[in-house]
């Protein structure tokens, strides 16, 4: 039976214009992935996947949310149902999904990875179960492959100050022609509130780097010791995730007793777990700065809301969501004070609170200067808004307050190999837009001038910005 596909060719491109820039401009740019949370593991054993399920699926707190909000029980999500039931839940679900991105993503990726144009559902969902699973069992269906398919040339891992980076090397060792780089991801070095979690991970740092952590010069030793490591293996990029900026005033002594205090899980204060927070991320950042690094700060949100399912399930299984403070004072004292300090690095910053989007933008190009371009980077359109209407306001407000032509572009942010089609769907979003202001007058009608912004932004700046090369 002959199936009329959902996902054409011209898919969101609503004139010729657009249908120029995508094809003739962004369509065969290589992918340059600066930032995701796939698994260096799975890269350096170039795993195979069994199930459908099993890439695409499993950890997908997308989809979890979206199953949940169908009344789907934890049984078919998290728990002990076999593959074929979960996937079979999942299919049930899609089609609820309409006007959520999960169904453009969804079909999206079954055509790109698998060739399917049926619309995934209750009815299709053995055959398109078996079908990709019978994919799955072939050569051409390893990790790596996978990541050749889509033409993607550089992938930013995301990854803990302790980590030896053992499979990063191996990587390195076996000279995969992609290139993988671990991003430095300090956050637990700043989290003192969480007690003897805290002072678990400073004894792993403490392993990490082979001496005894008794004071806090000892501990900004261990982790410039490791931020070296990880410039050594390639690191270019260090990414934070808070809830929000941190600025407090603060003086050595006192950090020295709020650490201290911390080792011995000794109760501390908001005020002191607020000074601890913003004199390690300016340390971090003047670390980045000395490298010429680039530093990302994901800002908003808020996790692990449903403490009953924390305690059950653990983190990031898709309980957390967008919060609501005070971003802008922050901000301007983080920033103020490292730019002050001669010690500001390449920044991107990204909101998740989309009242925050004009905010963030008009903030970081307060901190532009001479020396680089595009410096400070409003980021990609993140997680709860890493969708068509949160990547075009991105686009516009990016547009409105600082210069589009200097974007780095859309990362993933994914843990599913199955994810690089949404480099695809952002640079279909971003052809429609120039290409409908060029149809409306707004644009000069000059498609190689339009046609290079488009160019620069799917790769050519990300790969210049952060000085991406074979030798690293």
């Amino acid at each position: 039976m002959s199936v009329t596909p959902f996902i054409t060719e011209d898919f969101l491109l609503y004139n010729k214009t657009a249908i120029s820039l995508y094809h003739n401009f962004a369509k065969a740019q290589p992918i340059i992935d600066y930032h995701c949370h796939l698994s260096p593991k799975d890269i350096a054993q170039d795993r195979q996947f069994t199930t459908i399920t099993q890439i695409w699926i499993e950890g997908d707190h997308y989809k979890y949310r979206a199953m949940r909000a169908n009344g789907i029980s934890e049984k078919y999500i998290t728990g002990d149902a076999s593959d074929f039931e979960k996937f079979e839940k999942w299919a049930q679900t899609l089609p609820h999904t309409l006007r959520n991105p999960l169904y453009h993503w969804s079909h999206l990726e079954l055509k790109r990875y698998f060739g399917i144009d049926l619309l995934l559902n209750k009815d299709t969902a053995q055959e398109v179960f078996d079908t990709c699973n019978e994919l799955l069992k072939k050569p051409e269906f390893s990790v790596k492959n996978l990541l050749r398919r889509m033409n993607v040339k550089v992938v930013g891992t995301t990854d803990d100050p302790t980590d030896d980076l053992q499979f990063h090397q191996k990587i390195r060792d076996d000279q995969f022609e992609i290139l993988v780089l671990p991003s430095f991801r300090p956050d637990k070095a700043t989290e003192i509130e969480k007690g003897q979690l805290f002072v678990n991970w400073v004894q792993k740092l403490e392993s990490a780097v082979g001496f005894a952590i008794k004071e806090y010069t000892d501990f900004i030793k261990a982790i410039a010791l490791r931020h070296d490591f990880f410039h050594e293996m390639g690191c270019r990029i260090s990414d934070h995730g808070h809830i929000k900026f941190y600025a407090s005033t603060y003086t050595e002594s006192e950090i020295e007793t709020i650490f201290k205090k911390g080792l011995n899980v000794s109760e501390l204060s908001t005020i002191e777990i607020e000074k601890f927070k913003s004199a390690v991320l300016f340390e971090i950042a003047l670390m980045n700065h000395k490298r010429s690094w680039a530093q990302q700060f994901h800002v908003g949100a808020i996790r692990n809301n449903n403490s009953k399912m924390m305690q059950l399930l653990g983190p990031d299984q898709g309980f957390d969501s967008i919060g609501d403070l005070n971003m802008a004072d922050n901000m301007s004292g983080f920033f103020d004070k490292l730019n002050s300090a001669n010690g500001l690095a390449k920044t991107i910053v990204y909101n998740l609170n989309p009242g925050d989007s004009e905010v963030f933008a008009s903030m970081a190009a307060n901190f532009n200067d001479d020396l680089i371009p595009g410096k400070m980077q409003y980021g990609a359109a993140w997680w709860f808004l890493d969708q068509k209407d949160g990547m075009e306001k991105q686009l516009n407000v990016l547009s409105n307050f600082g210069l589009l032509s200097r974007f780095v572009g859309m990362v993933t942010d994914s843990r599913s190999f199955l994810s690089f089609p949404r480099h695809e769907y952002f640079r279909r979003i971003l052809s429609n837009i120039l290409a409908n202001e060029v149809e409306n007058g707004q644009l000069p009608n000059d498609i190689n001038l339009i046609g290079e912004l488009v160019r620069n932004i799917c790769s050519g700046n990300a790969q210049r910005y952060f000085n991406f090369s074979e030798k690293q």
